[in-house]
């Protein structure tokens, strides 16, 4: 690492960047490939996921596409910083919308000590609900990448997770949290998600 004491001045100032998009529209094939171009540059990088995501790796960050780096895993969003203190010149966090809010402040508090911050995670839940911590990562991160997959109904541009339980749309009041894959999800386009049990405003 280029800094020395984390608490001194920065050399170069840190960002955070945001990378956000509903089930496979390539949020983590994104992160992996800005990680590795880091890692080219000769930075010191450190890679972080939850330890409740253990879908393709328990060591591994791994994208849908088969994309694959090497993780450290962490229970909750503080020890993402007390792991990294002055170790990294890149943070790169995946599946932000699995950690608790604290996550907000400890990627602010690493940029505003010169680190590089790469946050990649859903924006929105099942119901199209914003996922907060992903959404006030989004409100202060200096560049915001939002990405779109491909609607698994009919074709179009979709921004939406949409959550399948037993065949069916799973409702508005089921968990918010099912860590899962194509058993569980299919990306879709705003006409074409469905949540069973939530209200719309009449306009």
């Amino acid at each position: 690492m280029k800094r020395g004491n984390a608490l001194a001045k920065p050399e170069a100032p840190g960002r955070i960047e945001a990378i956000v998009g509903p089930m496979y529209s390539g949020k983590t094939e994104e992160l992996i490939r800005r990680v590795r171009r880091a890692r080219i540059a000769g930075l010191e990088v450190q890679v972080f996921k939850p330890a409740i995501d253990d879908r393709y790796s328990v060591r591994q960050v791994s994208s849908h596409a088969g994309g694959r780096i090497d993780a450290i895993l962490v229970t909750r969003a503080v020890e993402v910083l007390r792991t990294s203190a002055g170790a990294a010149d890149v943070v790169a966090i995946d599946e932000a919308q699995f950690f608790d809010e604290a996550i907000v402040r400890v990627c602010d508090t690493l940029a505003e000590n010169g680190v590089r911050v790469i946050v990649a995670g859903l924006d929105t839940d099942f119901r199209g609900e914003p996922f907060i911590q992903v959404a006030k990562v989004m409100a202060i991160a200096d560049h915001v990448t939002k990405l779109d997959a491909v609607c698994e109904v009919c074709g179009a541009p979709a921004t939406r997770s949409q959550r399948i339980i037993n065949g069916v749309p799973a409702r508005f009041d089921d968990p918010i949290v099912l860590v899962g894959a194509k058993e569980s999800y299919q990306a879709r386009c705003r006409r074409c998600h469905v949540v069973p049990g939530k209200e719309a405003l009449s306009v």
